[in-house]
């Protein structure tokens, strides 16, 4: 999987341009402001149909303009795609897939699989459940298509439930709620099942490349915290319609549905410290670092491909040995690099110059 050409009109600092990208290593170099992570950006909206950096999307509509493009070629098992993307301040966000119009972000994901990685990404290790959840959607709906269904069921049948609890006195949400929960339920226990799934096998490859980077006695294991206790996907589906029903009177006080999975998360330890409360920015650096590089080969030997590799002004927060190990690791992968300047010890790789929203070489 590759990204061959990205064409840009008036998103953020571009006004038009186009740039082509080769296999294996990419850099992009240019001084703060020149638009480098402007066009990462524009990769990852192509990508998974939103910004990994704002929520408002007229942000990325270049200032005096009233539309933007991002037109993206990508090759993937031999074939090509276009993945258009039109952003309008009046009409909102417009995307087609090989000339085709796409109706809902479910037929976007997954055409082209990213793994973006910035020094924002250390959010996920530092702060909120939020951060990890977001972590665990986004890499496991670009992998499976049934993830992102469920997912999608699920967030909406929560919305219909908190909005029945804020509509309606106690006693009859409390006597109706089961239409959304019985339902809910069901869903759940296939996010369970995939969320720890994905969790095992991702801290295995994970504990190896921290080894690797940080040494032999250096361990890291991601431990899944779920909603609900249970193997099989029947204990799971009937404890988590439990949870449900016993939280009605607290759910209606608060105005918010306080249990299921979109409450859930992972802990990271190393040499049995919790990583997300206790640990230095230099181990919290190295477990986002191969957490994003597990995620690769995760995706790797689960669909046979490896997804792109993003990465946004990393290098410049790791140390010469975590800088090595990181370009070692991608050996195979395209990667998509961005920095003011590039030394390190590269055999060969594709060097592109940005200045103003300009490739000047």
């Amino acid at each position: 999987m590759k990204v061959e050409k990205v064409a840009l009109e008036n998103f953020r600092n571009y006004t038009s341009q186009e740039i082509t990208f080769r296999d294996g290593l990419n850099v992009i170099c240019g001084l703060n402001a020149s638009g480098k992570t402007n066009l990462m950006e524009s990769i990852f909206v192509a990508a998974i149909g939103r910004s990994p950096r704002t929520k408002n999307e007229k942000e990325m509509i270049r200032m005096g303009e009233d539309r933007a493009f991002i037109h993206l070629l990508l090759e993937k098992k031999f074939r090509e795609h276009k993945i258009n993307v039109e952003l309008s301040k009046s009409e909102g966000k417009k995307i087609n897939i090989d000339g085709a119009s796409v109706s809902r972000l479910g037929e976007l994901i997954g055409l082209l699989a990213v793994v973006y990685f910035s020094p924002d990404e250390l959010k996920m290790i530092k702060e909120a459940p939020q951060e990890r959840r977001r972590f665990l959607d986004l890499s496991l709906s670009q992998e499976s298509k049934p993830y992102y269904v469920a997912l999608t069921k699920y967030n909406h049948l929560l919305a219909q439930r908190n909005k029945l609890m804020k509509s309606v006195d106690y006693a009859e949400f409390s006597t109706t709620a089961f239409i959304w929960e019985k339902q809910m339920a069901e869903v759940s226990a296939d996010i369970v099942i995939k969320r720890r799934e994905f969790i095992r096998k991702l801290g295995v490859i994970a504990d190896e490349y921290h080894r690797r980077i940080a040494g032999e006695g250096e361990d890291i294991t991601l431990i899944y915290e779920p909603c609900v206790e249970g193997e099989d996907r029947e204990t799971i589906r009937a404890n988590i319609e439990e949870k449900l029903e016993e939280s009605h009177e607290k759910d209606y006080e608060l105005g918010y549905t306080t249990v299921g999975v979109h409450r859930e998360d992972f802990n990271i330890t190393s040499k049995g410290i919790d990583l997300r409360k206790f640990g230095s920015q230099g181990q919290q650096r190295t477990a986002a670092l191969v957490i994003k590089l597990a995620e690769i080969e995760y995706y790797y030997k689960e669909s046979g491909e490896k997804p792109v590799l993003l990465l946004d002004d990393v290098l410049s927060e790791l140390d010469e040995k975590r800088r090595t190990a990181l370009l070692e690791a991608t050996a195979g992968t395209q990667t998509i690099l961005t920095c003011t300047e590039f030394t390190e010890n590269v055999a060969e790789y594709n060097k592109i110059v940005i200045s103003k929203g300009t490739v000047v070489k």
